[in-house]
């Protein structure tokens, strides 16, 4: 029986909704922040990390370093991936492309146990590692992406090495739709596609919005899934926010290809009153108290609620 069933479901659910609340909480405290994102993909991010990816135990929480300056000669590369597989042999890799999601990722790591929840008092303050836009030293992050768009190449790079060492390891990576305008991801595509590096497995959150709004009028990419396949990938689209269809999802054969998994997703999941903002739902600005004390008022009823 496999262990992804109605229980596993309910739990995952859980994680998503204290994943959401969190960066709410922090959203109407810090007077802004990326709050669609967690809507969208909290029940990604907690279904990932609560099985759907191969990742060691963690005895206890771990706590974030301080930044340890620029990578270079005597000072080696300060990475976040400890907190995922670590780079042990025989666990998955998770390579997170829009590292806008960062504080999503943060949330996600508290939740699942991963990560101590006061590592959160050094969050975009300096010297810390906690970054608002994740770099490769922030938590969960394995590598730094830069620009949109890059995130998928630098995972094709670890499949591609992977493939060629024989090692059977999966790389995850984490997109967004927004990213996937830009001409970048799809020459990654291509290559991933011409050597079958069918040890990739892409999980796009497709929220229908970027930062300039709704990506329709902006550049539109439907039909994204045939997209997809024309690029020589194994695609399967579902409903977002269902981590049991995500779960069936990423059993689909794809030998030879790399796997891609759109979920259509809602910017405001779970937090319904986010809609108010349309279309911009990129990042939440509060610019007036009474706009903090709104939300800090409906934020403490969803608590108490």
């Amino acid at each position: 029986m496999s262990k992804f069933d109605k229980k596993w479901e309910k739990e995952v659910l859980e994680i998503a909704d204290g994943i959401r609340m969190r960066v709410f909480q922090h959203t109407v405290e810090q007077n802004g922040g990326y709050l669609s994102q967690a809507c969208s993909s909290a029940e990604i991010f907690a279904a990932l990390y609560h099985g759907l990816m191969k990742l060691p135990k963690i005895k206890e929480p771990l706590m974030p370093d301080p930044w340890q300056g620029a990578p270079g000669p005597g000072n080696p590369i300060h990475t976040g991936i400890k907190f995922n597989s670590g780079g042990k042999a025989g666990y998955d890799r998770f390579i997170m492309s829009p590292a806008q999601y960062a504080l999503v990722v943060y949330a996600a790591l508290i939740e699942t146990g991963r990560m101590d929840e006061a590592g959160m008092e050094a969050y975009n303050k300096d010297g810390g590692s906690v970054e608002m836009i994740g770099a490769e030293h922030s938590p969960g992050m394995e590598v730094t992406t830069g620009s949109l768009g890059q995130g998928i190449s630098q995972a094709s790079g670890i499949a591609m090495a992977y493939k060629l060492k024989g090692r059977k390891e999966k790389v995850f990576v984490f997109l967004s739709d927004g990213e996937c305008q830009s001409g970048e991801f799809w020459e990654a595509l291509q290559a991933a596609s011409f050597h079958k590096l069918d040890n990739m497995i892409m999980v796009v959150d497709r929220n229908g919005c970027q930062c300039d709004g709704i990506m329709k009028p902006v550049m539109n990419i439907e039909p994204f899934d045939e997209r997809f396949r024309s690029f020589g990938c194994e695609c399967v689209r579902i409903k977002g926010h269902k981590p049991l269809l995500l779960a069936e999802a990423l059993s689909t054969p794809h030998r030879g290809k790399p796997l891609a998994v759109i979920l259509d997703t809602s910017p405001y999941h779970g937090l319904t009153f986010i809609k108010e903002r349309s279309p911009k739902f990129h990042y939440v600005r509060f610019t007036e108290p009474s706009q903090r004390e709104e939300y800090r008022a409906r934020y403490e009823a969803l608590v108490n609620g």
